[in-house]
């Protein structure tokens, strides 16, 4: 009996079947053509060996009868992989669209190594047949070569060009007491998930005209000004995370240089450990160069040394600097402003945070703390009231010491600034506005009615004659505050 039963159900579901591909008709009227929603898909650069982005576009069938269409990627690249409406190919036959109806195409591209310093065009096609008529949709992709690092330790002085750029796979380590050199003009990258680490120095040397660029390895037009690409992060016992900086310099790194270099996009932009006491100079200094759009924090640095010189560090999710657990810092013509783009999550932290001491299972180490900041800018947008915080231990004050001079300050009506031998010749007005030429875009050059034009001391002006953009600060009536001085009509 169930058999009898289970042949007449499938005698029922043939017939409906049937019955309904019945009711499908396909055209193959030569005048019934697709339409596509793009013409080309255009890949940015893609480094040899790294999968791009995923592009898509859609296929639509606009007649009222379905159609059939032989689809196939024209040149045979093995460059581009295809997805056909769910299927992963680069050739279907007698794909069905229904009438009024449409499907997706996915595409990506491999680059493979070509041992060329040049970005390498790759371009095919995706052929359409349609009732004997020929469509296609273009491919083009740029591919770079690259350097690959993938893993490694640098165990000898080493020095990298701006031959070609250069792909950090997995981390890259500098081991004690060697070197590595970066020239000006080189392009440094890294893969999701990778730093650079330094137990030895750092000399990132570049120039006004040829920065040294480090960001990630996703150059579509999405992740331009993308956070949290890049930075290595692991997992404590606990299975907490540990993030460490993109640059990230060792406990024992001494004597790390950076010059005119751009690090964007990462958690961490620079994080700089513990002092090298048999060192008489700053574990790292900054001059000249730009920190930007990290998801967390811009400089990170713990009981160490900094100085830092002409230099912006802008747009970060939690803090731009954090000077943690003590340590010696000096400051001079930076901008430190905080408008981290709102639909990134906007930002929970303030422009500077610095501390003294280092608590742990309720018992605390206090650690001497001294900071000075000269024409310097702090600033942020509406979302943080005060974009100082000074977490100094209670009755610490010995081993605290930090100066603000001639600096523009956002900072709430509560927040004390009545001592002047700490706050000297400060703006802090809300009416007095840094007004940036474009915090969206990340200019924070200053146009012609900010309030910290010619506000500077002239012994810090003279000590740094030139701005981050080469300008001279020195000819009018008084350095600008910040990194940049103001040229008019220059911007």
């Amino acid at each position: 009996m169930n058999r009898i039963i289970i042949y007449i159900v499938v005698i029922i579901v043939a017939t409906i079947t049937f019955s309904c591909q019945d009711q499908v008709k396909f055209t193959s009227d030569s005048g019934a053509k697709l339409s596509f929603s793009t013409d080309t898909v255009h890949f940015d650069t893609v480094f040899t060996t790294i999968g791009s982005t995923t592009k898509q576009f859609r296929i639509y069938n606009p007649n009222s009868n379905a159609i059939k269409t032989d689809i196939k990627l024209a040149g045979g690249s093995g460059s581009y992989r295809l997805n056909i409406d769910g299927m992963a190919t680069n050739q279907v036959n007698d794909l069905e669209i229904m009438g009024k109806d449409s499907v997706y195409i996915f595409i990506e591209v491999n680059v493979d190594p070509q041992n060329s310093n040049s970005p390498l065009v790759i371009t095919d096609s995706i052929e359409f047949a349609t009732n004997g008529n020929i469509q296609d949709v273009k491919l083009v992709a740029y591919g770079q070569d690259v350097n690959l690092f993938d893993g490694e330790t640098l165990k000898n002085d080493t020095t990298w060009t701006n031959n070609k750029p250069y792909l950090i796979y997995n981390s890259v380590l500098v081991d004690s007491l060697k070197t590595l050199t970066i020239e000006a003009g080189a392009q440094i990258h890294f893969h999701p998930n990778s730093s650079l680490l330094v137990k030895g120095t750092l000399i990132a040397n570049g120039a006004k005209d040829e920065l040294i660029i480090f960001q990630g390895d996703r150059l579509d037009a999405d992740y331009k000004d993308s956070p949290g690409q890049w930075g290595a992060t692991f997992f404590d016992n606990n299975g907490n995370p540990i993030i460490l900086g993109g640059i990230h310099l060792l406990q024992g790194s001494l004597n790390n240089n950076i010059n005119y270099t751009e690090i964007k996009n990462a958690n961490i932009g620079i994080q700089v450990d513990y002092y090298n006491e048999t060192s008489n100079k700053p574990t790292l200094e900054i001059t000249n160069s730009v920190i930007k759009t990290m998801s967390l924090i811009g400089i990170e640095a713990r009981t160490t040394s900094l100085r830092m010189i002409n230099t912006v560090v802008a747009n970060c999710g939690y803090y731009c600097m954090r000077l943690m657990y003590g340590g010696s810092y000096e400051f001079y013509h930076s901008t430190f402003a905080n408008y981290y783009p709102s639909n990134f999550g906007g930002r929970s932290g303030e422009a500077v945070v610095f501390n003294n001491y280092y608590k742990a299972n309720e018992e605390v180490t206090l650690i001497p703390f001294s900071a000075k900041f000269g024409n310097c800018i702090l600033y942020g947008n509406k979302s943080v009231e005060n974009e100082l915080i000074i977490d100094m231990y209670p009755e610490s004050a010995s081993t605290f010491e930090y100066e603000f001079d001639y600096c523009m300050l956002k900072l709430g009506k509560e927040f004390d600034t009545s001592d002047e031998t700490i706050y000297k010749n400060i703006i802090r007005h809300p009416d007095s506005l840094p007004r940036f030429v474009d915090t969206d875009l990340g200019n924070f050059r200053l146009d012609t009615l900010s309030a910290a034009k010619d506000k500077g001391l002239s012994v810090y002006g003279d000590e740094f004659p030139l701005d981050l953009d080469g300008n001279n600060r020195t000819i009018d009536l008084g350095p600008d505050l910040g990194a940049y001085e103001r040229i008019e009509n220059q911007w």
